[in-house]
């Protein structure tokens, strides 16, 4: 249809032309739409409470939302959290209470990125929760445990939605094309990889696909394959949320990869990483912790080993330094593991936190001056070097009253089992020469 003027109006775009406007054409969610699953039955029962979308982007946390909304015949009122402030929230509960006086509906109130307000702005909201003048629904892509402070999240229901399977986003794919009405196939190799680039992100498929489309279009192409595809893909980056869960959540399948000694696994979750657009020293710096976390003494040329992929990064950037972390990843994941000094370590800060000043043993303290050593300080202290093997049998180095504590217990593993066998040895040693002053 044209205005005045003469001019066409402008069509909405394709992941608006196909947003749901009824609950079964959503794609997805099964586990919460499905029938008998919790948002289907409040859905039908109408009584809808105040909740918490949280899941990654383009999985349908709005459409939800607009559509409880239009189950119960409610108001909608939408904010953006990235846009809105104090005033907003104001104008939205005067708007809600203005269409409770007119008309007798409630307010349906939408929070979208509901994270980015601070405590001050969520709390704005719960007089309004609790009197039940609105029903708030956030939409968040981080943790609400985290983000949304607990006096909120309290009265609300957390539903968890997940990223689209691949059959989900096969058939959104089918109806962008139904909707579209061009005559251009797609191959089935090209359809593949356009799947895999929306990552579970609906839309971000829909979008792709209507600009596809349409350059395939206006080039006159028949049919999309592989060579057409790579050509008008202007980037192939993968989700990777770097400051949300998905990045917690990769690096941790990466840690414990390394951790359960699997190399294939560990190489995998390191590109996912990098492919995803984290900083490959981060990496780096995370595969050093690895190396003193879970290998440590077991095998210390792993230190050296990340160490120097960081160096190689530094001084080489991509490929070689990612190839210097691939090696690195593989070869962490194959060491012999422990896990022994980490632990020493902790629980060493954890005496140390919480027990008392205790002095140092008066054999051990420096004696500098000649007041100090009449106070007998340094007095009787066993020079090692002086003695058999090396070692002052029976010594003791740790204060009065912690002398029975044993922090380190070093596995059999990797060269931890020599160490272990070292501190036997002088454990015996110990044992003879108290056994003698006896």
């Amino acid at each position: 249809m044209s205005d005045l003027f003469g001019s066409a109006k402008p069509q909405a775009p394709l992941a608006e032309r196909l947003r749901p406007q009824v609950l079964d054409e959503v794609v997805g969610q099964s586990h919460l739409l499905g029938s008998g699953k919790p948002l289907r039955m409040a859905f039908q029962s109408g009584k809808l409470p105040s909740m918490i979308l949280w899941g990654p982007p383009g999985v349908g946390k709005t459409t939800l939302a607009r559509l409880i909304a239009h189950s119960v015949e409610a108001e909608f009122i939408p904010i953006s959290a990235v846009l809105s402030g104090i005033k907003d929230i104001r104008d939205a509960i005067e708007r809600a209470e203005m269409v409770l006086q007119q008309s007798g509906r409630k307010t349906i109130l939408f929070v979208d990125e509901v994270h980015r307000f601070n405590k001050g702005q969520q709390d704005a909201f719960l007089p309004y929760v609790e009197s039940g003048l609105v029903t708030f629904i956030g939409a968040t892509t981080e943790n609400p445990s985290f983000e949304v402070n607990s006096a909120l999240l309290s009265r609300a229901q957390v539903f968890v939605l997940q990223p689209l399977s691949q059959d989900e986003l096969a058939l959104l794919f089918q109806r962008a094309l139904d909707e579209m009405q061009l005559d251009i196939a797609v191959q089935d190799e090209a359809k593949q990889h356009i799947l895999a680039y929306a990552d579970g992100d609906a839309r971000r498929l829909l979008n792709f696909c209507e600009s596809l489309l349409m350059v395939a279009q206006q080039a006159g192409v028949a049919e999309i394959d592989m060579d057409f595809l790579q050509s008008t893909m202007a980037s192939k980056m993968r989700l990777f949320d770097k400051g949300g869960d998905a990045f917690y959540d990769q690096i941790s399948a990466l840690h414990k990869s390394v951790r359960g000694s699997n190399p294939d696994a560990a190489l995998y979750w390191m590109q996912r990483m990098l492919d995803g657009g984290a900083d490959p020293l981060y990496v780096g710096r995370r595969l050093v912790r690895m190396a003193i976390e879970d290998i440590g003494l077991a095998d210390p040329r792993c230190l050296e080993i990340c160490l120097n992929a960081c160096l190689t990064y530094e001084r080489l950037g991509s490929p070689e330094g990612e190839l210097a972390f691939a090696n690195a990843v593989i070869y962490l994941a194959v060491a012999a593991k422990s896990n022994a000094a980490y632990m020493a370590h902790n629980q060493v800060k954890a005496l140390v936190a919480q027990d008392q000043t205790r002095p140092v043993p008066m054999h051990l303290r420096n004696a500098p001056t000649k007041m100090m050593k009449q106070m007998d300080y340094g007095k009787d202290y066993r020079y090692a070097h002086d003695e058999p093997e090396a070692y002052a049998a029976g010594e003791q180095y740790l204060p009065d009253g912690l002398t029975h504590l044993k922090f380190y217990q070093p596995t059999n593993r990797g060269l931890e089992g020599k160490i272990a066998e070292k501190l036997a040895q002088l454990a015996q040693l110990d044992a003879e020469a108290k056994a003698k002053k006896k």
